[in-house]
């Protein structure tokens, strides 16, 4: 009695989910439960019921058809209908599993892009930065690629020397980094861009930002970048477009002029880049506006609450290159040459649209118009115009 009662308190468990007993072992030693049962255990469930038989109580019996039910199907699960010597059973919860299942999975499935999708075997082997960066890039563009459907058009409008990229700055410049991820896998070239100043400023940032060859803008150091061989990536409305932007998407520039002298000194081509619907992916708090333009003209500190990541298409469009020209002033680049050439990239997305409401629709058809050889098309435009305006009560096509 004293060693059945020793083995139901302290060997006696139940598996996870399915709640199957099962006699398991203390390490010798220690009070630590190791959740296996050994084959010969399955002899237990007899002597349980021999002393059920024999007056014992009536938990003996209970206990010994579960544990019986649990030997039955170490032989049941197998297609040989042979138990293993030595069964182990899990503890560990439901949810647990399934969390540690949903990893794995997620894991699986990010691998599987960077191994299948993206290009990131090659160069991985040398350089850790590089490295590091060709991971980092991978993840990204597999994000891109599965969440927004990313595409680049104009690829081959990149020169093959060093170029000024100039961009529309989003409320987060996530096309940004799906661009450059892309144009390291693809094109095995490396994009540097410049960020705002406080970026550095926040605790452990400038360690991770040197490492993926982001700069502060100053002329001289843009400049120098680009006459060492690389490419630079600036936009010129920076945090002041990306808080305060709209969904018309205008160019918040205003005066400056220093990504102008940037190409101009550095004598590098510009190209010109636009990302459709980057405002739609990610959005700003409107009605708190006014509160965050008092706050950052006086300390410039973007406060502007930024919400989205909304799975919208994201197109990317490269403008050709505008050439070096001695002969050009950086005020005529910024106000003629290159404004022109993104604000026509801009008109492309639409605006928000909301609705749904349940109102009534009533679509009303009027009476042909019959056909009249004597009618020039701009007449015949004004009595299409004429009937189908909101003012119109009843066709009139006397006139």
């Amino acid at each position: 009695m004293t060693a059945i009662e020793g083995v139901r308190q302290f060997l006696a468990r139940r598996s996870s989910p399915n709640k199957r007993l099962f006699i398991g072992e203390l390490s010798a030693g220690s009070e630590s439960f190791n959740p296996k049962m050994d084959h010969l255990t399955c002899f237990l469930p007899g002597t349980l019921a021999l002393g059920h038989a024999n007056g014992l109580p009536d938990w003996h019996m209970s206990m010994a058809e579960e544990l019986l039910y649990t030997c039955y199907l170490t032989y049941a699960a197998h297609p040989t209908f042979l138990a293993p010597e030595i069964t182990h059973f899990n503890m560990t919860s439901e949810i647990g599993i399934s969390g540690i299942l949903l990893c794995l999975r997620l894991i699986k499935c990010v691998l599987e892009l960077m191994v299948r999708r993206l290009r990131v075997i090659d160069g991985v082997e040398s350089d850790w930065r590089q490295a590091a960066r060709l991971a980092v890039c991978a993840l990204w563009d597999a994000h891109g690629w599965l969440w927004h459907g990313y595409e680049i058009r104009g690829l081959e409008n990149i020169p093959e020397g060093p170029f000024l990229l100039i961009y529309y700055h989003g409320a987060l410049p996530i096309d940004m980094y799906y661009f450059t991820a892309r144009l390291l896998l693809f094109k095995r070239r490396h994009m540097h861009t410049v960020a705002d100043r406080f970026m550095f400023k926040i605790p452990g940032w400038k360690t991770l930002l040197e490492g993926l060859c982001v700069i502060p803008g100053t002329v001289q150091t843009c400049t120098s970048v680009l006459r060492a061989g690389n490419s630079l990536a600036i936009s010129p409305g920076g945090v002041y477009e990306a808080q305060f932007g709209d969904h018309y998407y205008r160019l918040n520039w205003k005066s400056r002029i220093g990504f102008a002298k940037v190409a101009l000194e550095a004598k590098v081509p510009i190209v010109p880049m636009f990302t459709r619907n980057v405002r739609e992916a990610f959005r700003t708090v409107g009605w708190l506006r006014g509160l965050c333009l008092r706050i950052y003209a006086k300390t410039r500190i973007p406060l502007a609450p930024v919400y989205g990541g909304f799975p919208v298409k994201l197109v990317t469009h490269l403008g050709t290159p505008i050439p070096h020209d001695d002969n050009i002033t950086p005020e005529q680049l910024q106000k003629k040459e290159l404004r022109s050439r993104i604000y026509a990239k801009t008109r492309i997305p639409l605006a928000p649209v909301y609705g749904g409401f349940p109102v009534k629709l009533v679509t009303h058809l009027g009476t042909p118009i019959p056909h009249d050889d004597n009618i020039t098309p701009e007449q015949l435009q004004k009595k299409v115009t004429k009937y189908t305006t909101k003012d119109h009560k009843s066709p009139d096509y006397s006139s």
